[in-house]
């Protein structure tokens, strides 16, 4: 009888601390307490790399999901294309266009915000509620931390809600794996067999590289990283 309430007891914490990386209290807080480790200092180097493996042309427009205030975004900016996002975290974005050093203008759209520039388009709010419409055409995404930040039971959602707002687009998509028992997500851990369930009806499915972590995740835990390229079938 313990151990079956033993058992019972850590179903309940799981599932508390599940519905914890689902609700936009607990990224709210993060940004809220500047706990934004997640958050680069420099541009991705792996964008950087791998970036003209896309082929797009200049002036195409990309998609970030889960976009924050990443340096990522001027880099892409810099080299002349246009910049889609959709950010849960509304100072998130204030922080990100006061980095550019640009004004925006602020529109209400049902239940999202955009915060709009020259070349750049902010959808403020629960991506699920950002719509083929509302978004425009998509010629590529990158999927930086979105869906490594998604625990397993919302993957599918994000991915089939995704796909449908960008019509299939091409995809540069970056993940973690690590032994997800010696340290909890997010970022969760990733494997290359769950790439393949998600994506290999839709893409065809190419890993450029994969290197270590320095250090490892958050200085704890052995990780590596990949950057997958993602083209429709």
């Amino acid at each position: 009888m313990v151990f079956y309430t033993n058992v019972f007891i850590v179903l309940i914490i799981n599932l508390q601390q599940l519905e914890g990386y689902m609700d936009s209290n607990f990224w709210h807080q993060r940004w809220e307490t500047n706990d934004i480790g997640f958050h680069q200092r420099s541009v991705n180097p792996l964008l950087a790399e791998y970036f003209n493996t896309l082929s797009l042309a200049e002036g195409a427009r990309l998609f970030i999901p889960l976009c924050g205030k990443t340096l990522d975004i001027a880099w892409l900016l810099s080299k002349g294309y246009r910049v889609a996002g959709a950010e849960l975290n509304q100072p998130a974005v204030e922080q990100l266009f006061c980095e550019l050093g640009v004004e925006p203008r602020v529109t209400k759209l049902g239940e999202l915000i955009c915060f709009s520039a020259e070349n750049i388009d902010i959808f403020v709010g629960d991506i699920f509620d950002l719509s083929t419409e509302l978004l425009g055409d998509i010629d590529a995404i990158y999927d930086r931390a979105a869906l490594v930040a998604l625990p397993e039971a919302m993957r599918k959602q994000y991915r089939a809600h995704l796909l449908e707002i960008t019509h299939i687009a091409p995809q540069l998509l970056l993940t973690f794996e690590y032994d997800q028992t010696v340290l909890e997500g997010p970022p969760f851990s990733i494997s290359s067999e769950d790439i393949n369930q998600y994506y290999a009806d839709q893409y065809t499915l190419k890993r450029l590289k994969q290197i270590e972590v320095p250090g490892g995740l958050k200085g704890q835990c052995k990780a590596s990283e990949t950057i997958w390229l993602l083209s429709a079938i």
